[in-house]
């Protein structure tokens, strides 16, 4: 067999991808754990070995492919066709075509759903709440069970659902959850309970599905040992990337697949897993060997591709600390006499001031702004610094803000796409209904209820008096329902359909009209890709693109400019050169990230991430003091800080430390600092 495809690839890689391939009588290899460090190409092996499972004769309908966004799989697919282009030349793009089971494993989890819905008392017909909607209905249950007027304040909507979601993805018991993660909330155990009770029975009187479902029903057909064994059997090969930031729920539904772990490849590294607020453990990597028998093997890729020699000396350095890992220490072949720095600033003012003079004089020697990133612990940091970049006229793009889904124009065309699919849906039909001027929460919750207890809810509708003050509207509002239902313009053509009867309201409701309309008209074009309306509502749903006019200020297309993430958002990415803002204790790690040993591991972790973002130059920026909220008689109040306790003082030969513009490091005796100019000897001097 031609192995021209492998040539670029390490020994380790190319272990990682022939690992179990080429068995006789079709067998699969048994399960494998790859290890890949930052940098290391993890997502070019995973790759390569779907693609040699191809070459080798694997049926590309029979592998399960499972990343984190549906762009990753879009992404991965491409690059498998071009590995497999160079064996099997225009045979390729067949074979890679059939490769239709990758995905996002809530997206895998919808799809699984809908082909097993009778078999386990589902209307197939189910739509999908985002976290917003089932806040909303959460909201509704709090409310309906008189929790929203109780003596002392009930957690609010978004806290009641966070608690919900945590308790599922973790298979946690709700008041070890409680206990965890909401102290605050432990007095309301009792109520929530019963809350949660209901809103379970709210979303299946409704035919509705949140997030957490698509996972917590998955689980659930795989504890029945037929259906299991006939929905693991559908694949061959089962390959998980970013195994690190999965949670119980999904290690359950793996071991589901493959209770043997024949077949199961798991990717990822267990420096990089910082998802734990979303309820992901870094045991599901660190047990995964020990939950086979024979353990799995594992294979570690530890040649890094990105980032010099001094830079990740100093990363291996910070996660060396750690309590528990796979041992692995990253190299590379990139050598380089410059060493990160440890910039000590005077304050978060000098801190801005420095960053915007480095990224301006790094542009200067021919970096682009795009090839720079300032990352930072929490969004709130960046604040000083997003002033001076725009009083110096510097262009940013901040990630992690609004998602295209958030915007109440897209909403409301998703809604009415929504009601239209399943009229049971109170959130969407409630959020559709009051668009029409005269319709208030009374009216459109008496329409709702005569629906939900209609065996044909469109005939209801029709039916139903037209609300007085809505009369000029109410007509082409049920019109455009009917049109929907009966399907007879078909797709993607119902989305244009939609539009037309709701840019009146549109208009009349929001004064930016015209880029709003931008964003339904895009909606469209994305809408083409899908082949119906289900794939199309799930699917955007689950993995929403990025906004367009709700994010402010952002540069148009072909502009160059600077990078700002939260180093949650930066996961995955890599620039030449990257500052870390306020490393120090307190933010890195964070006060609230701090609690126990194992939050602060994760935040350990945290920092990792960020330094090994850096390919040529890493600025760790530590300000000696913050100024807080508020005047006392002295002026403003500020605390000092201390470099973060991830660097001590055995790590520093690690680093070149920097005082910018002329700020001297606090001692670490704690010693008061030294007095460089006496004022007030001065002030006494001008008057003798």
């Amino acid at each position: 067999m031609n192995a021209a495809h492998l040539e670029k690839l390490n020994d380790r890689q190319r272990a990682a991808v022939e690992h179990g391939v080429g068995l006789p009588d079709g067998k699969t290899g048994g399960p494998l754990l790859i290890i890949a460090g930052a940098g290391s190409g993890k997502t070019n092996t995973l790759a390569h070995r779907v693609a040699h499972l191809i070459v080798h004769g694997g049926d590309p309908r029979r592998i399960l492919l499972m990343t984190f966004s549906r762009r990753a799989a879009s992404e991965m697919a491409r690059r498998v066709e071009r590995i497999c282009r160079r064996v099997l030349g225009d045979k390729a793009g067949v074979m890679t075509d059939a490769l239709a089971w990758a995905g996002t494993f809530h997206g895998i989890g919808a799809r699984i759903l809908r082909d097993y819905a009778a078999e386990i008392g589902l209307d197939p017909q189910f739509t999908i709440h985002d976290r917003e909607d089932a806040a909303d209905l959460m909201n509704l249950v709090r409310h309906q069970l008189g929790f929203s007027k109780t003596e002392s304040r009930f957690p609010a909507k978004g806290t009641c659902l966070s608690i919900y979601s945590r308790a599922v993805n973790s298979e946690a018991p709700l008041d070890e959850v409680l206990r965890a993660s909401y102290p605050w909330c432990s007095g309301w155990e009792k109520q929530l309970r019963e809350l949660f009770a209901g809103y379970v029975e709210a979303k299946q009187a409704q035919n509705v599905l949140d997030y957490d479902d698509l996972l917590l029903y998955w689980a659930q057909i795989m504890s029945d040992p037929a259906l299991a064994d006939e929905i693991g059997g559908r694949w061959d090969h089962v390959l998980v990337d970013e195994y690190q930031d999965t949670n119980r729920l999904q290690a359950t539904i793996l071991t589901g697949l493959k209770p043997a772990g024949r077949g199961l490849t798991v990717v990822g590294d267990d420096a990089q897993a910082i998802y734990s607020f979303r309820a992901a453990t870094v045991r599901n990597i660190l047990d995964f060997p020990s939950e086979f028998s024979p353990p799995a093997s594992v294979i570690t890729l530890d040649r890094n591709y990105r980032s010099t020699q001094p830079i990740l000396a100093a990363a291996n350095g910070v996660i060396g600390l750690a309590k528990e890992r796979f041992t692995k220490n990253l190299w590379t072949e990139r050598e380089s006499h410059a060493l990160p720095c440890l910039v000590t600033v005077r304050d978060e003012a000098d801190q801005a001031r420095f960053v915007a003079e480095e990224v301006l004089e790094n542009r200067e020697t021919g970096m682009r702004l795009k090839e720079q990133a300032v990352l930072f612990r929490a969004s709130h940091h960046s604040g000083p610094l997003e002033i001076e970049l725009t009083r110096r006229n510097i262009p940013f793009v901040k990630f992690g803000g609004l998602k295209f889904l958030d915007s109440a124009h897209v909403k409301d065309l998703l809604g009415a796409l929504r009601f239209a699919q399943n009229m049971r849906d109170r959130v969407a039909g409630f959020r559709i209904m009051q668009l029409l001027p005269g319709v208030g929460p009374s009216t459109a919750q008496t329409a709702l209820d005569a629906l939900a207890e209609s065996p044909e809810p469109m005939e209801t509708l029709t039916a139903l008096q037209t609300p007085p003050r809505a009369s000029a509207d109410w007509p082409g509002f049920v019109a455009m329902l009917g049109d929907l239902r009966s399907r007879a313009a078909g797709w993607p053509t119902e989305t244009g359909q939609v539009r037309a009867w709701y840019e009146p309201h549109l208009e009349r409701i929001h004064e930016d009209f015209e880029m709003r309309r931008a964003d339904l008209l895009q909606l469209e074009d994305i809408a083409a890709g899908y082949p119906s309306r289900e794939r199309f509502l799930t699917e955007l749903t689950l993995d929403p693109p990025d906004a367009t006019s709700g994010q402010a200020g952002v540069p148009l297309l072909d502009e160059d400019y600077l990078i700002l993430s939260t180093i949650h958002s930066a996961k995955g990415q890599e620039w030449k050169s990257v500052f870390v803002l306020n490393t120090v204790d307190g933010c890195i790690p964070s006060d609230l990230g701090a609690g126990n040993s194992d939050e602060l591991e994760e935040e350990r972790r945290l920092l990792y991430v960020a330094m090994t973002r850096a390919k040529d130059s890493l600025n760790l920026v530590v300000p000696q003091r913050f100024f807080t909220h508020g005047q006392t008689s002295t002026g403003d109040r500020h605390v000092y800080a201390s470099r973060t306790r991830f660097i001590p003082n055995s790590l520093l030969a690690y680093f070149e430390r920097r005082s910018w513009p002329l700020a001297i490091a606090p001692q670490e005796t704690g010693a008061q600092r030294q007095v460089r100019l006496d004022v007030g000897a001065r002030m006494r001097g001008m008057w003798r």
